[in-house]
């Protein structure tokens, strides 16, 4: 039977979502808690794969177990580390796939304007006396223009395509918070960092929208901004 599991996950400690030897994942944790709880091999495939250091607010993955469900999100929780909560597992059809028939996923970045102690690991703290939300808001709507994104696309990645449909992205503000909110059917390693850190070149005017096209049509990593701390950044949805 085919299960799909709801989890968030504070990032900080962990080397991104996927399995990796020599270092810790969230894949990991969770497997290793499943089949503590569960006494049988089990495989947890997630709709995407965070980076090192980013957080997941929603985080949807699934597995495969021949038992009958049973108090599992207690037990497991149980088990987990606390930087690691599930909130919901559910059984599904046998063929429903987190990761492919996932229709789109959505992320946050958040920066903080100066300084606050509380925030140092949920956001990127900058201190720029003059930012325009109109301006990147403006620049942000040049992203539903194009399709290929290989100039926010970190070197060297193994993909077939740098084709990405986005279909939200806008900065608010509230007090000294900016947030940046995208969705797209699917993002490239490193994509919205660097779409962020490009986004705040314009709006500190260093760079300008006409600019931010060009950078675009590029396809060239070096020409974009950097890629903005891993701490700001939180997946938030996973839509099917």
């Amino acid at each position: 039977m085919r299960y799909f599991i709801t989890l968030s996950y504070n990032g900080k400690n962990y080397h991104g979502w996927q399995i990796q030897p020599d270092a810790n994942s969230v894949q990991e944790e969770l497997i290793n808690a499943f089949q503590k709880i569960l006494q049988e091999k089990i495989l947890i495939v997630g709709a995407g794969r965070t980076d090192t250091g980013v957080h997941a607010k929603k985080m949807i993955a699934h597995f495969d177990s021949v038992q009958q469900f049973d108090n599992w999100v207690y037990k497991v929780n149980s088990v987990l580390p606390n930087d690691i909560v599930v909130s919901e597992i559910l059984l599904v059809d046998d063929e429903k796939h987190a990761r492919f028939d996932a229709t789109s996923r959505t992320y946050e970045y958040k920066i903080w304007l100066g300084r606050n102690p509380f925030l140092l690991d949920f956001s990127w703290q900058i201190h720029h006396q003059k930012i325009s939300i109109d301006v990147m808001n403006e620049a942000a709507k040049l992203l539903f223009d194009f399709t290929d994104f290989e100039s926010f696309s970190k070197v060297q990645t193994e993909v077939k395509t740098f084709n990405c449909e986005i279909i939200q992205a806008i900065w608010t503000q509230n007090g000294n918070e900016l947030t940046f909110t995208i969705s797209a059917n699917r993002f490239l390693r490193n994509m919205v960092r660097a779409i962020v850190g490009t986004l705040i070149d314009v709006g500190t005017e260093k760079i300008s929208i006409a600019d931010f096209a060009t950078i675009i049509e590029s396809k060239n990593r070096g020409k974009a901004g950097l890629s903005v701390p891993a701490k700001g950044l939180f997946l938030i949805e996973v839509a099917y």
